[in-house]
């Protein structure tokens, strides 16, 4: 039986989005461990890996606003089409909101406007000049505020991962739908 899959580029923005994720969420949950002088370095790849994410995101939307995704198999119960659009949506929305109030969260940090952000040490990335322009109580309320709703969103992510990964594995081995194919590189 023929497997739907996706289109090779929505295949790699898939993986390499999901993989600068990884390494993300890695990058976060590990540089309260690192001596003081990778703390730093830790922290600006974080965020040029963000932006990119951002850029990757842009890019996977046009493609899937422009490139119809293959339908999901008939035989899927109603709650499970349902589910996993659901899914995709949310994901769409942690993975915009993710790097955009990082973006924020940094452009309101007290000393952005003298330590200035570099995208892979390559070239200055602005911050955003509204924020950048605040006075100091606003700026810590608006640092504090999207740092809050940073880390709520990465909570969000790893919930929408594993129910990713779950109904992926489900209709993979419970089902037998051959459903890894569809988003899997290489021969179906």
């Amino acid at each position: 039986m023929a497997v739907a899959r996706y289109t090779r580029t929505a295949m790699a923005l898939h993986w390499v989005i999901a993989a600068l994720i990884v390494i993300n969420v890695f990058l976060a949950l590990t540089w309260d461990f690192y001596p003081d002088a990778g703390v730093r370095p830790a922290i600006d790849m974080h965020k040029s890996i963000g932006i990119t994410v951002l850029g990757l995101a842009i890019m996977r939307l046009l493609w899937r606003l422009t490139h119809r995704p293959p339908a999901l198999p008939v035989h899927h119960k109603k709650w499970e089409k349902f589910s996993a659009h659901g899914v995709h949506l949310l994901f769409y929305l942690v993975i915009f909101g993710l790097p955009l109030t990082g973006w924020i969260m940094d452009s309101a940090y007290k000393d952005a406007a003298t330590h200035p952000m570099y995208w892979f040490g390559l070239f200055e990335w602005p911050r955003l000049p509204n924020v950048l322009a605040m006075d100091p109580v606003a700026k810590k309320t608006v640092h504090d505020s999207f740092a809050n709703f940073h880390e709520n969103l990465a909570l969000a992510l790893y919930i929408l991962v594993f129910a990713h990964i779950a109904g992926a594995l489900k209709h993979q081995w419970i089902d037998r739908d051959r459903e890894l194919m569809r988003m899997w590189p290489g021969r179906s």
